[in-house]
């Protein structure tokens, strides 16, 4: 028996069908190792040697193909056929030889880039080796991502409280999406005026020209600038005579584009279908790993992480097959076409995404899979086909057209397209501008060169310059691959690293950064300018694509790299906060400081009116405070505008109507942690945060009232009895029941859940053995002297020190961030002198071997890896 490991349990029993008895065939579950979440995984004074972890799950699985292993003839690693897939086996190949199972037995690799019975059947006629090239490039990209994490996120809590992480291509994204806002905010708006006559032939058909040239001037877009010119030249034109000058009429040709690779197809698939990136790949996973048509569970498309733009030649004889029996041999090129890849650092030469089946079409497997896979799978097929189509041919005719009144002549100009032959259109209309759209929309009637026309009507009408619009997924994708940064299978998970944590929010599917996005921009370009430029990234990825072809040593390149990082990073380690605010404050004047309506100096603090405004940092982040505290208490969330009328207005307070119940006012506030809604007065007064996603604009009365009321109940559970609960807290809208509190999806959620689904939640929590919350680590100190991690983390009465079962509460007024070992350690021995009071256990003994409790103590710690490993991740 030979024992056949691929990713994907879905996969494993598809292919174990295909290949028969003689096979076992396992999943991996995707990645079975990663980099554990703490300092020294990767360590440069050690030529970059790297420490992996098995998580719980996979090393349950692991174990289970080792014990399938040891019984084994041969091994086969068939995980997915990218660099990714390649990792995996590598390391489920490691762990093995750990394991001492493999002994003499032969180990094969080999990949298919489709999930069907001839593709897995030939690809097992082929098998090789792991290509260590491509392992190394995910060996030094992994180590990059690691590195600059681990390292630049830390100066970031240091220097920027509130901010989260900064990554390799996450930092860079980012910056692309800030630059477009600082563009938007800095671009001047100017009117102009555009010409257009309404004119007839002879033979009464109407068509309309533009103005293109006045008086022997050729006019640009801007040209006409007030109304009084616009007036004139339509006046002149009211009067004039108007001749068709020339006529031409030019046919072109219009090719098909290629087949979608992986960045297209998110592109095409947020336009047309309004599909997010990381929706599109989800679905496109599903179709590729198959679904069950006529009894057999079969691959819809090919491999969908790809740079590639080919495909196979006996795809491509199917695809003219069906071209010809289905739209005709007029559709049908004489010879078939082959594209090539225009996309900077193109790599891993894997076919284009296609159905594996042409002769399966849209029509008859929809009734197989939902309306995403259908319209997905029909996208694909559509596209694929269209690249084997014959071309478009358009005949383009341009009018030029003279005007004359008295001394004063105008040239203007009509054009229009016609479809001639709509080849691959049949199949797929690709993208195009509206301008362009209209345009070959539009058809002109006869117009004869020298022949007089007749004016009908002259409009004259008003624009404005619109600054660049923010980017949408699609556009943005578009412009990392344009610029070669990063890998296009990446960038869903980029973008949702980037909405995830608070730095874009993505509305209407275009992305706004948020101020703490822009405060992080700013921050890395004041002073780590080189590793968030457009040209540094890209070179990186050119030469990590040179070590995955095997012409560079990875380490060399890490290196490279690292001798510079480092020195940048402990330089800027040396920083006082107030010289990195004063940067910020300059660099973010605009965003900080934004223009008031009365034209007062927005320097200026609006309430107390000497203080200076300033950036301050606080426990959740940045925000605008006065230089007289605390004699005065302004304060200001970024980008909030004021209006300087006064310290209400100034506080961004606004009033919202009465609670009916209570008589009490009901208020909108910002506070130094954000904006929140407030009832009544006092210390006693009732507040409540905005959740994410509502923002202060959309905020009223019936708003407000569903916040304060909660929490709500929502009945009693039907085994105990006790109520459940829905509300928001600082991790974010819940239900809760006796103790067991479970995250819902959204705030709207709180208001509308019902008993059934609030014990589901409940229940499915339970089941993964959660009742309480566990509080997040805000930062790691290192280790104990006696064994395990010192972390400083927040909790439900302030931010304390944690070492094992021992919580020591930090002074008032200190900074958890400002939190050094030494005073951990006294606050930790303090505690525990006290003898356990307050704790559930003594402190961990002290053990004459350090390094076993060490990592035992750090493992017991899912909180504090999960938030460090976030900050490691593009």
């Amino acid at each position: 028996m030979d024992v056949v490991i691929v990713e994907s349990p879905a996969k494993a029993k598809t292919i174990n069908k295909y290949l028969g008895s003689n096979y076992k065939v396992l999943a991996s579950f995707g990645h079975v190792r990663d980099l554990p979440a703490k300092d020294g995984s990767v360590r440069p004074d050690e030529d970059f040697a790297m420490s992996w972890e098995v998580d719980g799950p996979s090393s349950k699985r692991l174990s289970e193909i080792a014990k399938a292993v040891k019984e084994a003839d041969n091994v086969i690693l068939a995980t997915d056929p990218d660099r990714e897939g390649e990792a995996i086996s590598w390391h489920v190949l490691e762990v093995l030889r750990q394991k001492k199972v493999l002994k003499d037995k032969p180990v094969m690799r080999v990949v298919f880039n489709a999930i069907t019975k001839r593709a897995v059947t030939e690809a097992m006629a082929a098998p090789r080796e792991i290509d260590a090239p491509l392992v190394d490039a995910y060996l030094a990209r992994r180590a990059l991502d690691y590195l600059v994490g681990f390292t630049l996120s830390p100066v970031l809590w240091r220097k920027l409280p509130g901010a989260r992480s900064a990554g390799r291509v996450q930092s860079v994204a980012l910056r692309l999406v800030c630059d477009r806002e600082t563009e938007i905010e800095r671009f001047i708006r100017e009117d102009y005026w555009q010409i257009a006559a309404l004119l007839k032939t002879p033979r009464g058909e109407g068509f309309e020209a533009r103005l293109t040239a006045y008086d022997g001037k050729k006019l640009q877009k801007l040209s006409i600038k007030s109304q009084e010119e616009a007036d004139a030249v339509q006046a002149m034109l009211g009067g004039a005579t108007f001749k068709a000058a020339s006529v031409e009429a030019k046919p072109t040709r219009r090719n098909p584009a290629p087949p979608f690779t992986t960045s297209t197809l998110q592109q095409a698939a947020s336009s047309r279908l309004g599909f997010s990136a990381s929706r599109t790949m989800q679905v496109a996973q599903r179709l590729y790993e198959g679904t069950d048509i006529g009894g057999e569970t079969t691959g819809l498309i090919t491999y969908m992480r790809t740079d590639g733009v080919q495909m196979a030649y006996e795809a491509i004889d199917s695809a003219r097959q069906l071209i010809g029996s289905q739209f005709g041999d007029k559709y049908l090129p004489e010879k078939p076409r082959f594209y090539a890849s225009k996309a900077k650092n193109a790599q891993e030469a894997h076919e284009a995404v296609r159905p594996t089946d042409f002769s399966r079409t849209p029509a008859q497997v929809r009734k197989y899979l939902d309306s995403d896979q259908s319209r997905l799978y029909e996208m694909i097929w559509q596209r694929a086909v269209a690249s084997q189509m014959q071309p478009a041919e358009i005949e383009r005719t341009t009018v030029e057209i003279e005007a004359k009144n008295g001394g004063q002549s105008a040239n203007l100009r009509a054009v229009g397209s016609v479809i001639r032959f709509d080849g691959f259109i049949a199949a797929y209309t690709e993208d195009r501008d509206e301008d362009a759209e209209k345009e070959d929309d539009k058809r002109l009637p006869e117009i004869r060169s020298g022949e007089d026309l007749s004016r009908e009507k002259i409009d004259s009408t008003k624009h404005t310059t619109e600054p660049p619009p923010r980017y949408s997924e699609a556009s943005l994708i578009k412009r990392m691959e344009e610029l070669g940064i990063g890998r296009p299978s990446t960038y869903a998970a980029t973008l949702k690293t980037l909405e995830d944590r608070d730095y874009v929010t993505i509305d209407k599917r275009r992305l706004t950064p948020q101020p703490k996005g822009r405060l992080v921009t700013a921050f890395l370009e004041s002073f780590f300018e080189r590793y968030v430029e457009y040209d540094f990234t890209a070179a990186l990825e050119e030469k990590l694509d040179q070590i995955s072809d095997g012409k560079l040593s990875w380490k060399e390149v890490l290196r490279d790299f690292w001798q510079q990082f480092s020195g940048s990073v402990a330089d800027i380690k040396e920083l006082r906060v107030t010289e990195v605010l004063n940067a910020l404050n300059e660099e973010l004047a605009p965003l900080v400081f934004p223009a008031r309506e009365d034209g007062s100096n927005p320097r200026i603090c609006p309430k107390c009116g000497t203080g200076n405004l300033s950036l301050k940092l606080g426990k959740f982040g940045a925000f605008v405070g006065c230089s007289n505290y605390p004699e005065c208490g302004f304060t200001r969330q970024l980008g909030e505008a004021v209006n300087g009328a006064g310290e209400g207005a100034a506080d961004g307070d606004r009033e919202l109507g009465k609670d009916p119940y209570t008589g009490e006012e009901i208020w909108l506030k910002s506070g130094r942690f954000g904006p929140y809604v407030q009832r009544g007065d006092g210390k006693e007064a009732k507040r409540t945060s905005l959740p994410k996603g509502w923002t202060v604009d959309a905020m009223d009365h019936e708003k407000a009232m569903a916040l304060l009321s909660l929490p709500r109940d929502v009945g009693q559970h039907p085994e105990s009895g006790k109520m459940i609960t829905a509300g928001l807290g600082r991790y974010g809208p819940f239900v809760l029941h006796d103790g067991t509190y479970a995250n819902v999806e959204s705030i709207e959620d709180v208001f509308s859940i019902g008993l059934n689904r609030a014990v589901t939640v409940i229940a499915e929590k339970q089941a993964k053995g959660g009742r309480g919350r566990t509080a997040a680590a805000l930062k790691e100190l290192g280790q104990h002297p006696d064994g395990g991690a010192i972390t400083v983390r927040d909790g439900r009465y302030g931010p304390y020190v944690n070492w094992g079962k021992i919580n020591a509460t930090l002074p008032n007024g200190k900074e958890p961030q400002s939190v050094t070992v030494e005073e951990a350690l006294e606050l930790i021995a303090a505690k525990a002198a006290k003898g356990g009071k307050g704790t559930r256990k003594a402190a961990p003994k002290k053990t004459t071997t350090k390094k076993a409790p060490a990592k035992k103590a750090a493992a017991k710690k899912p909180a504090a890896k999960k938030a460090a490993s976030k900050a490691a991740k593009d």
